[in-house]
């Protein structure tokens, strides 16, 4: 871990619901004196007070997708979900 101690961790996972996963690598990360993490989470659920406590726990930044409106999204899809809707769309159009 020596030679990334310069680097910002990113923490990446796909649904932060209670984030204890996050948090508790947030604290193995503050441990081995790392730099604080930058945590994305694809679908930011945030039960509870969950978004406040990984706050607490030492990330420098917290960004999600805007699958679940939050205070965290900053990660645009919509153009990536259209598209996809728009070609699953056009293939049911073709089969029929």
């Amino acid at each position: 871990m020596e030679n990334y101690k310069s680097h910002t961790p990113v923490l990446v996972d796909d649904i932060i619901s209670t984030a204890r996963t996050m948090i508790e690598t947030v604290g193995h990360l503050k441990r081995a004196e790392m730099k604080a993490p930058v945590c994305i989470g694809v679908h930011a659920v945030f039960s509870g007070n969950a978004y406040r406590e990984l706050q607490d726990a030492g990330t420098a930044d917290i960004v999600t997708c805007n699958t679940i409106p939050h205070e965290s999204n900053r990660i645009d899809i919509s153009d990536i979900l259209a598209s996809g809707l728009t070609a699953v769309t056009a293939q049911i159009q073709k089969e029929k």
